[in-house]
């Protein structure tokens, strides 16, 4: 059992507890895998999509990627571990990849992002072997061709890991629904992810990340994201409203 929070069951466990539960899978594959990451704005969106409050459940393992969870577990007395970073985490399996000369599939970021990155991490992660795909012009609505070539390539790759860059919750719910697809692959979306490696975001200082202010620093590199903060109000309301509804503690 874990913990409640907003509907969402969240297991306290380690990054090292993580990453040996997935050694495991990788040894004997089978079902879907796959790894999310909680940060504020997906926990508000969950709240309306019941759909995507189902994945970000079912998920294996699921990565405290934002400050605010954390704090917001401090609030509601849970014990939910430490923060680990979604983008930390896959360079973390990118050197599982290298260490056991394994396949990874990258799809997603804008215009030839992924293609680039694999580029980069065959250069990089010589013993490993990368493939980048573009994915689809448009998420929300791929069409029919798109997915059906996709799923031929993974399905001719045979990957062990498989990392979407479409945006939560679209890379999320799109993993989901084609799971089938994806059984025996160790499946994580990412966001920006892809960006930062890449070099075509630059990533905060280690101490600003260490003091849990990336967020902020982004938000200044990428004005856009103001939108998402926008839910930061919210999340905090919803907290503090559980924290005041008898029996939730």
């Amino acid at each position: 059992m874990g913990n409640l929070m907003l509907g969402v069951q969240i297991k306290k466990e380690s990054k090292t507890d993580i990453l040996e539960k997935i050694k495991k899978y990788l040894l004997h594959p089978h079902g879907f895998f796959h790894i999310v990451s909680l940060n504020p704005e997906n926990m508000v969106i969950a709240q309306k999509d019941h759909v995507f409050k189902e994945v970000l459940n079912k998920a294996q393992i699921k990565l405290i990627d934002g400050v605010g969870v954390v704090l917001a577990g401090r609030i509601l007395h849970r014990d939910l571990g430490k923060r680990t970073p979604g983008v930390d985490f896959m360079e973390n399996l990118l050197h599982i990849a290298s260490l056991g000369r394994l396949r990874v599939v990258l799809i997603g970021g804008r215009g030839n992002l992924a293609e680039t990155l694999a580029d980069c991490y065959n250069r990089e992660f010589s013993e490993a072997k990368f493939l980048g795909l573009e994915g689809f012009k448009d998420i929300k609505k791929p069409k029919e061709s798109e997915s059906k070539k996709l799923f031929s390539i993974v399905a001719d790759y045979k990957p062990h890991f498989l990392f979407a860059a479409f945006g939560s919750p679209d890379q999320e719910l799109w993993l989901w629904r084609n799971r089938r697809h994806f059984e025996g692959i160790v499946c994580m979306g990412v966001g920006g992810g892809f960006d930062f490696p890449a070099g075509r975001v630059r990533r905060a200082p280690l101490l600003v990340r260490k003091l849990g202010f990336e967020w902020l620093y982004r938000l200044v590199l990428q004005p856009w994201r103001i939108k998402r903060q926008l839910r930061l109000p919210l999340f905090l309301w919803l907290v503090f409203k559980e924290k005041l509804t008898p029996g939730s503690s």
